[in-house]
């Protein structure tokens, strides 16, 4: 990937770190990297996020506490440390990769619907408490998106959305003016969801 991004984008300095988004310790170590590194962040996407299926009464013990870790702490943990830079600039965009299912839990859906749903939870909350500060926040609630997880699915890859589409979306909530944010965007396969 490293490889990859320095090709396509000469003219950007490209560094990669491995993170486990799911340790708060390595979170904060890479929040402190970042500081160390450059002097502001105008943009942070919090896309770190797994989804394993169950229901809540047959999901395997501890499914719940790992889902919260990645799908939401890592997020709060990585905002937290990264806002004041933001605070200081008095500027800046924080989107938050949601999903369709922050908002409507379906069969199957159990830990992942619940950590997803407080991520929208946080997303608002952070909206609210920053947009007097000029730091906009976006959630983004994507449908099915073809990622490697869906490798040995059986619908059509056609079926499900390309990454693309949705970093399409980040591209233009960053174009909009100082004075307008998209606060929530519902982004879903032209067929519907799976």
């Amino acid at each position: 990937m490293k490889e990859e991004f320095s090709y396509r984008f000469t003219h950007v300095k490209v560094i990669f770190q491995a993170v486990d988004m799911s340790k708060k310790d390595d979170v904060l170590a890479f929040a402190a990297y970042v500081r160390d590194t450059w002097n502001r962040v105008d943009v942070l996407v919090n896309n770190a996020g797994m989804f394993m299926p169950g229901s809540i009464q047959d999901e395997d013990e501890g499914l719940l506490d790992t889902m919260l870790q990645v799908n939401l702490y890592s997020a709060y943990h990585l905002t937290r440390a990264v806002l004041p830079m933001m605070l200081n600039q008095q500027k800046g965009h924080i989107f938050n990769m949601c999903s369709v299912a922050s908002k409507k839990a379906y069969p199957n859906g159990g830990s992942y619907s619940i950590s997803k749903f407080a991520l929208l939870g946080l997303s608002h909350n952070l909206r609210e408490e920053l947009k007097p500060k000029g730091i906009k926040v976006t959630a983004i609630l994507p449908g099915a998106t073809w990622s490697d997880s869906w490798a040995g699915f059986e619908a059509p890859e056609e079926r499900l959305m390309q990454a693309r589409d949705v970093a399409e979306v980040v591209v233009s909530a960053l174009r909009m003016s100082a004075s307008a944010v998209m606060e929530e965007v519902t982004i879903r396969p032209q067929l519907g969801d799976l």
